[in-house]
Parts: structure tokens; sequence; C-alpha cells
């Protein structure tokens, strides 16, 4: 079974701990070695939900907006657990897009939606902050017919 991640990247570090119980309760059918998730290991629910899918014995596969994602985008105090998920990836894919940007974003959810039988959203419900963004991912699954698990727990919340 193949399952993509959507979701936000500014999690308050209380909600961390409720979102990896509801990605475990929404990945709880799908664990063992046939289990891929596919993720484009931005900080927040991504990452969560690659280390979950990996404790759950299943492999990530990732897909980066563009070459310079890694630099650009990812945080310092964040560098080592990305560089961490993506040296355990079975595969890596890189977007063409010469640089990232909220396009790139979009085509990256894109590619992941087009290559998934569902989708775990870890999502408040709100509008993205910018193309791209969650509430574009999910709206973009909806229109494919793709199944996709809401996981927003009571108490959850975003930074700022």
């Amino acid at each position: 079974m193949r399952i993509g991640i959507t979701g936000h990247s500014d999690l308050t570090t209380t909600t961390v701990p409720l979102v990896v119980r509801g990605i475990r309760e929404a990945l709880l059918a799908h664990s063992g070695d046939d289990l891929v998730g596919v993720t484009c290991l931005a900080r927040g629910a991504d990452q969560v939900f690659a280390r979950v899918v990996l404790e759950a014995g299943g492999t990530i596969e990732v897909v980066l907006p563009a070459p310079d994602y890694r630099d650009r985008k990812v945080k310092p105090d964040n560098v080592a657990a990305f560089d961490n998920l993506l040296a355990r990836a079975s595969s890596v894919h890189t977007m063409s897009f010469p640089e990232s940007t909220p396009d790139a974003y979009m085509a990256a959810g894109e590619h992941v939606l087009a290559s998934v039988d569902a989708v775990v959203a870890v999502w408040d419900g709100g509008p993205s902050g910018g193309h791209g963004g969650t509430a574009d991912v999910v709206e973009a699954a909806a229109v494919r017919g793709l199944p996709v698990t809401i996981v927003w727990p009571e108490g959850a919340a975003r930074e700022g």
C-alpha cells in the first residue's frame, strides 16, 4: 500500500505526539513490508509521517520540490532530522524546478498524489497559506478521487 502525506509544517511541540498517535492509527491497517510512505519530507507533518512509517516497518520515498530545497528551506535546527530521514529513503525524486517556489511545492504534491493509493492529511481544515499548501493538496487528492484520512487530534495546534 502506497500512502502519501500532506500536512502542516508548523506543528507545536505539544501537538507532535498527538499527531504521531493519529498517524499511527491511520496507518494501522497498512503496517509491514508492503507499506510505502511518499513524502516531500518537509518539517512537521511530513517528517512525523516518515518516522511513523519507518517505525511500522515500511519504507519511505521522498519527492523534493527542487534541487535547492535542503539548502534554501530546511532550517538549521531541522537539518540533522531531514538528513537522517533522507538517508533512510528507498528513493529520492527531485522535481525539475530550478528553485523551491510555491509552484514547485504544488508540483511535488501532485507528484506524490500520482504515485499513491491514499493520503494522510495532517490538516486543521483551514485554507492554504500559499499555493501548494496542505489545503491545495487535499483538494487535488479529492479531485483525483484518492481517499484522504484527516488527522487533526483534539488539542492539536499550529505555531503562531
